[in-house]
């Protein structure tokens, strides 16, 4: 009799919490945890920033979200490393096309300078310059980009036309132009010296070509400010294990 009681009682109970939950949901009640979302949603769109369309050693680096995993201590790079052996480059193209003025020269053909030194203008106000003053020279800044080259480079980095011609983009657009004469080719063994001297011989009037002469020698007074040998001398001391 006591067993038969007892499973009475347990019927009754369970069928009042049957009841209760039955009730719970038809009055649209429901459990916290159910609506609750998480502490880090999930995020499907990309919101990853679009890479330019010329890496640069120069080019400073984006930040990454809150929760990006932090990026590995780079190792210590030692002298000769890649870093120093462009900026090897850009200084010895410096001294043949710039002289004592670096970032702020502007070609001494120019007889109607900026209002101020280029380093303290913007991108728009170089371009302002060149077209407020034709037939003239209009070479500016340590590596005397000529007004076609500069727009190109412009272009290709994305850069904005209130981005100041400071020295560091002075740097960054030189860098690609030493990409585009083959310095990754030439590093890795699949571009010979000589190849890669003349392609930077291309580009900057004041480096000599094998002759010793500009390669536009007879075009708008350019000449070689470096001889060859000293221009051979400069590239191996920097590059010792290229051919």
């Amino acid at each position: 009799m006591l067993f038969r009681a007892l499973c009475s009682v347990v019927a009754l109970c369970l069928s009042l919490v049957a009841t209760r939950a039955e009730t719970v949901q038809s009055a649209g009640i429901l459990p916290v945890i159910s609506t609750r979302g998480s502490l880090l949603p999930v995020s499907h769109s990309d919101t990853s920033i679009a890479t330019r369309r010329s890496a640069s050693l120069f080019r400073d680096k984006s930040a990454g979200g809150l929760f990006a995993p932090i990026a590995p201590r780079p190792a210590p790079q030692p002298f000769g490393s890649v870093h120093d052996q462009v900026q090897g480059i850009l200084d010895l193209i410096a001294r043949a096309e710039a002289g004592p003025k670096g970032y702020d020269a502007v070609q001494y053909g120019a007889k109607i300078q900026p209002r101020r030194p280029p380093t303290q203008l913007t991108l728009a106000e170089i371009e302002t310059w060149t077209r407020s003053t034709p037939r003239q020279q209009h070479a500016i800044g340590r590596y005397q980009f000529i007004p076609a080259t500069l727009r190109r480079l412009i272009k290709d980095q994305g850069l904005t036309p209130d981005t100041r011609f400071s020295p560091q983009v002075q740097d960054q657009l030189a860098h690609q132009l030493l990409v585009e004469a083959g310095l990754n080719a030439f590093t890795n063994g699949t571009m010979t010296r000589g190849d890669f001297m003349l392609n930077l011989a291309k580009i900057w009037a004041g480096l000599p070509t094998a002759t010793g002469r500009s390669y536009y020698k007879g075009v708008a007074n350019n000449k070689a400010t470096i001889s060859w040998d000293h221009f051979y001398r400069e590239i191996t001391a920097l590059f010792p294990g290229q051919a």
